[in-house]
């Protein structure tokens, strides 16, 4: 019952800071509610027993990527008042339409998942730490690949283009 209520609390606080990542009007204080909900994801991990994920969590996107969007922060000019630019071809009733029936799909499948009965998970189930990470990299280096290494090349592909689209010389 306890993990119940830890997981629904985290699950509300992660919910809760991402909005407001979208709704604050700083960009600064906007990152900061994202390296918040980050680490409340990563508890939350460390909830679910993925002790390896919530460590990755916290080094990869607490640590990396909310730097670097600091960084994009600090070199963009905010000061300058925003563009008055409408575009004709908006197609904001196609978004409204697409957005409902986005989050039809979504209550659906979460509607389902309630409906069906689930298996308890025991701590007796759980798995070790050492073998959370045997586990993930056995599948990561067998059943999942392909797909790992396109995601490599897809970050590749970024990079390369970063560093052209900043280098303007080459």
């Amino acid at each position: 019952m306890g993990e119940a209520i830890a997981f629904y609390t985290l699950a509300a606080l992660i919910l809760g800071f991402a909005v407001l990542v979208i709704t604050a009007r700083n960009t600064v204080h906007s990152v900061l509610f994202l390296v918040v909900n980050f680490l409340f994801v990563a508890a939350l991990y460390v909830l679910l027993g993925a002790q390896f994920l919530a460590v990755i969590q916290v080094i990869v996107y607490a640590g990396g990527i909310v730097v670097l969007y600091l960084f994009v922060v600090m070199l963009v000019n905010l000061k300058r008042p925003p563009e008055v630019h409408q575009d004709p071809h908006r197609r904001s009733r196609l978004a409204l339409v697409v957005s409902c029936v986005l989050l039809a799909e979504i209550g659906a499948i979460a509607l389902k998942a309630y409906v069906q009965t689930s298996v308890p998970v025991t701590p007796a189930s759980r798995v070790a730490a050492a073998q959370n990470v045997e586990q993930i990299g056995w599948l990561l280096y067998t059943n999942y690949l392909v797909p790992f290494e396109v995601a490599s090349m897809l970050l590749l592909v970024a990079m390369v283009g970063a560093i052209i689209l900043a280098r303007r010389d080459l």
